[in-house]
């Protein structure tokens, strides 16, 4: 993630002009002991595969649409879609497991330390300044899915 400094005077500019929103975040305890979860990844690494998942765009105010990734998705075959400009990529690109960690995941259920690992997760674009189609649309469609897929706890991984 850049420091303030390394941003460009547009971004410098948009940041400190920004309305920024509060929400209370929406959290819920678990279920039981991590041994029995289910758990899924939502990152917003902007992650999609070429060919079969469109890319992300960059649009104003952010792109809010979102991708679903099955657990066995090869992580060399994902696509960096995030269209921020204001991170490094190159630990992303060397190692997108950094951004998108299921194979982790799926270490912590062959250890039993949770149960299991969900069948899709999800990818979202970051840097989303329009906020009120991810809160209104995005997020409740990834809830469904999660939802479907009797998923207990996600592992949200900001990028």
């Amino acid at each position: 993630m850049a420091s303030f400094d390394e941003l460009s005077t547009r971004d410098r500019l948009l940041l400190a002009a920004y309305p920024w929103r509060r929400a209370e975040p929406a959290w819920a305890p678990p279920r039981g002991p991590l041994s029995e979860l289910r758990v899924a990844v939502v990152t917003s690494a902007g992650f999609y595969r070429p060919g079969l998942d469109l890319p992300f765009r960059p649009i104003l105010g952010g792109d809010a649409s979102w991708r679903a990734l099955p657990a066995d998705v090869d992580l060399s075959a994902l696509r960096l879609g995030q269209v921020s400009h204001s991170f490094d990529r190159r630990a992303l690109k060397a190692d997108p497991a950094s951004g998108f960690p299921v194979p982790h995941v799926a270490a912590l259920a062959a250890a039993g330390i949770i149960g299991a690992v969900a069948p899709r997760h999800v990818s979202v674009n970051g840097s989303i300044l329009a906020a009120g189609r991810l809160v209104k649309q995005t997020g409740p469609a990834i809830a469904d899915l999660l939802a479907q897929d009797q998923v207990d706890l996600a592992l949200f991984v900001p990028v």
